[in-house]
């Protein structure tokens, strides 16, 4: 009878992987692409089958990922649609909120992807129209075994006396960044009447692999930073304290994966941060408590230097937003 009830589990253990596989060969669209949209930045698009009804979430350059509004196929093109709000006037003069529809008509070729887009703004004029690519990111290998990871030796970021290593991102921006008293410090100061100054991040010359880092860090009341890893994945650096369990709390990695519990300290506190990163899967213990364990990352962040996964990239901090104080900033390379 236990081999029988044995051999049943397994028929129909091998039955489901089986269906799983042949729902993913018959379309295959399924799965997450790296997108790089129009203009160039990075994006991302995941596409799955939940109960044989398809869904979808998009991030586009900056920003959260999104679930979209539908996706089907037509004729062997995979059609997303996507719904965007914007404020206009009536011919009274009063404010409404108009509904467009942003259509994205996808084909694949082997790996890689050739999307356009386009907007239907609702007075039946289609603008926007643009092609861009996307590439098939490979299967989530296992979560790695971290007590096993080699790790070289300590690199200090940060010399505690200039910016030497680092440099703006867009070096047409404002730089806020400078040393007092050792620490790096980040004052983008607006100036009331003025005009918005566009203050920039601040990334690390060198560039990296896969890494363990440790950074002391320090927000102002509402502060909003952000850690960016390899310039792709964003650690949300922000004054939560107090706030609901969110994706978008200090610690979480951006829109994507939300801490365990609340670990962060009141605003103005030195807070310590230790991240490891390691075959695309992320470990955050923020001031002593694990909040993210060995979790799979989908793909890139809003923001993100790239959608490119596989490519060696920079430590990047936010310094677009809000001040953000760091006073220590070490990171050990994976040794392979």
């Amino acid at each position: 009878m236990k081999n029988i009830v044995r051999n049943t589990v397994l028929v129909s253990i091998l039955s489901t992987v089986i269906a799983i596989t042949v729902s993913a060969a018959e379309n295959p669209f399924i799965g997450n692409w790296a997108l790089t949209i129009p203009g160039g930045g990075a994006g991302w698009l995941g596409i799955t089958d939940n109960c044989g009804k398809l869904e979808g979430g998009i991030l586009w350059g900056g920003g959260s990922v999104v679930p979209v509004a539908s996706v089907k196929i037509e004729d062997s093109t995979l059609v997303v649609t996507r719904i965007h709000e914007r404020k206009a006037k009536d011919a009274q003069g009063k404010e409404i909120k108009v509904k467009e529809t942003e259509t994205i008509r996808a084909n694949i070729d082997g790996a890689n992807m050739k999307l356009t887009t386009e907007r239907d703004k609702g007075d039946g004029k289609v603008t926007g129209k643009a092609d861009f690519v996307g590439k098939r990111i490979p299967p989530m290998p296992a979560a790695p075994d971290l007590a096993k990871i080699k790790f070289g030796d300590a690199v200090k970021l940060f010399n505690g006396k200039d910016l030497t290593g680092w440099k703006l991102v867009n070096p047409n921006s404002i730089c806020g960044w400078s040393v007092e008293d050792c620490i790096l410090i980040n004052r983008p100061v607006q100036e009331e009447g003025k005009p918005h100054k566009n203050y920039g991040n601040l990334r690390t010359e060198g560039e990296f692999e896969d890494f363990n880092i440790v950074l002391e860090l320090r927000v102002p009341k509402n502060g909003n930073s952000g850690v960016y890893l390899r310039g792709i994945y964003e650690v949300q650096v922000q004054d939560s304290f107090g706030k609901p369990l969110d994706s978008h709390n200090m610690g979480a990695v951006y829109s994507r994966i939300k801490p365990t519990e609340n670990a962060e300290k009141p605003a103005g506190e030195w807070q310590t941060m230790d991240i490891t990163l390691v075959d695309r899967h992320i470990t955050v213990v923020l001031n002593g408590k694990k909040i993210i364990d060995n979790q799979p990352l989908l793909g890139c962040t809003g923001g993100a230097l790239t959608s490119d996964e596989f490519k060696p990239g920079p430590i990047y901090l936010q310094g677009d937003h809000t001040g953000v104080d760091y006073r220590s900033i070490i990171l050990k390379p994976v040794v392979k």
